[in-house]
């Protein structure tokens, strides 16, 4: 199997998985380029996975559906807004594709039934807009202690997982991870990296956890340092990490890079 990142929008990834002849698309925001990249590469789509609800990322599902009548996989707790599926899913559940099962992690946050897809025996994580490297999404819907609780869940799954976000978010994100943590040497190097990738053409993904565990304030709750940052932030010595967490989200919010 392979995975391809179909650029869509302005900086997002419909991932796709390929195996030989077929095909299955992660979150298809828009239709076109997804039917683009199957006819050029001659591929048959055989089922959609879907993360969560939000227009950039089901907004296509109905226009492939018209070509291709597969099933679609999601979120059970999203369906009255995503009407397309034929199969819900729920924390705990597996389902497989291209003879690749994959567990379903509940990680509600960014919408409150957002679910990720954890492909346990080749190791990588689709993660839709919860986790992004060097970040996470914003709480559109769910609370910090949601979001914190369901990055803490991903962070807890294999070093060398890789994470698949849909989102080119990694230049912007590294820019508030270093002003959070101005010392850490792991994040000025990954920007340089990244800068180089995106200077190329190139996707800053997929990461891994090893590195999103060095460089992602927000999985970072714990650390000294990024307690410090987000207590001077306050103007109060936190207590949870969540808190933590939230404060580092509202920073975030209003982040804007010198």
């Amino acid at each position: 199997m392979h995975l391809h990142a179909i650029p869509a929008f302005v900086d997002n990834y419909l991932w796709t998985l390929v195996d030989g002849e077929r095909a299955v698309v992660v979150d298809p925001g828009d239709a076109a380029p997804v039917q683009a990249f199957l006819e050029h590469e001659g591929l048959r789509l055989e089922a959609i996975l879907v993360t969560h609800h939000h227009p950039d990322h089901v907004g296509g599902i109905s226009a492939l559906l018209e070509r291709w009548p597969v099933p679609v996989y999601g979120p059970q707790a999203e369906l009255p807004r995503i009407p397309q599926l034929t199969q819900t899913l729920a924390d705990g559940d597996t389902v497989e594709v291209l003879n690749t099962q994959f567990s379903v992690i509940a990680v509600p946050g960014h919408t409150l039934g957002h679910i990720a897809y954890h492909a346990v025996a080749r190791g990588f994580l689709l993660c839709g807009d919860t986790l992004f490297s060097a970040g996470c999404g914003r709480l559109f819907e769910g609370t910090p202690e949601q979001m914190h609780a369901s990055l803490q869940r991903l962070a807890a799954l294999p070093d060398d997982t890789l994470v698949y976000c849909t989102h080119e978010y990694t230049l912007s994100n590294l820019a508030f991870a270093a002003a959070v943590e101005p010392h850490n040497g792991d994040i000025q190097a990954h920007l340089q990296h990244v800068r180089a990738l995106r200077d190329a053409g190139r996707p800053s993904l997929p990461t891994t956890l090893r590195l999103e565990r060095t460089i992602n304030p927000f999985l970072r709750a714990g650390v000294p340092q990024i307690r410090a940052a987000a207590d001077e932030k306050a103007g109060t010595a936190l207590g949870s990490e969540a808190e933590v967490f939230g404060v580092l989200r509202r920073w975030k919010d209003g982040f804007r890079a010198a």
